[in-house]
């Protein structure tokens, strides 16, 4: 928690209460259904909800805003932000039921009103949304064939609206054919951990 309390210090008291739970609800979990790594548990703070919120360093998602997670998992980077944007929708997507399981009792436990969940492809998915986030399950070039029906046209962001994932290592290549459209932050330039050091947030309009 003092990771997340050293990079956001003006969470309210729910907020901070909520993150505080986090970690006996997904060691519990866990036990029974993996969604992380045993061996990374340990690291949950650091290596998944601080590394979700990073989303939140590049931008401050207004009120009324709707977002899904594409392949949540156990709801990262989907819960740590709706716990951030209490104000904003987040729609939790993923493929495999017993994750969305997962995700759907721990934000049922610290009290989430914002967030929906669906066991579903993706590609199936037809709501409108001003972007998707993702801890990128797959190159860039597949997600945004996913995404691309899902991107409402209404903006309200400085940000455009489009994809915005959380990925590592070199993205010369991945991006090169959306170069003119994509904004890539690395985030060692706002966490110091060492973790953070290949880390990156990527965004794509569409």
């Amino acid at each position: 928690m003092e990771q997340i309390l050293k990079y956001f210090p003006d969470l309210t008291a729910e907020q901070k209460e909520q993150f505080a739970a986090l970690y006996g609800l997904y060691t519990d979990w866990n036990s029974k259904i993996n969604v992380i790594s045993r061996k990374d548990i340990e690291n949950l703070y650091e290596h998944h909800v601080l590394h979700s919120l990073g989303i939140a360093k590049v931008i401050s998602f207004k009120p009324g805003t709707r977002i899904m997670d594409l392949g949540t998992g156990g709801g990262f980077p989907g819960i740590p932000l709706a716990i951030l944007f209490p104000e904003t929708g987040f729609h939790l997507v993923d493929s495999i039921g017993k994750k969305i399981r997962v995700a759907t009792e721990v934000a049922a436990s610290i009290g989430l009103k914002n967030v929906t969940f669906c066991h579903e492809r993706a590609e199936d998915e037809k709501q409108l949304f001003d972007f998707v986030v993702s801890r990128a399950v797959m190159p860039l070039s597949d997600l945004m064939k996913i995404i691309r029906k899902n991107i409402s046209p209404r903006q309200q962001h400085v940000l455009p609206n489009g994809l915005i994932c959380l990925k590592g290592g070199e993205l010369a290549n991945e991006a090169m054919p959306f170069k003119h459209r994509t904004t890539i932050w690395d985030l060692k330039e706002f966490f110091d951990e060492e973790f953070f050091e290949t880390k990156k947030v990527v965004h794509v309009s569409v």
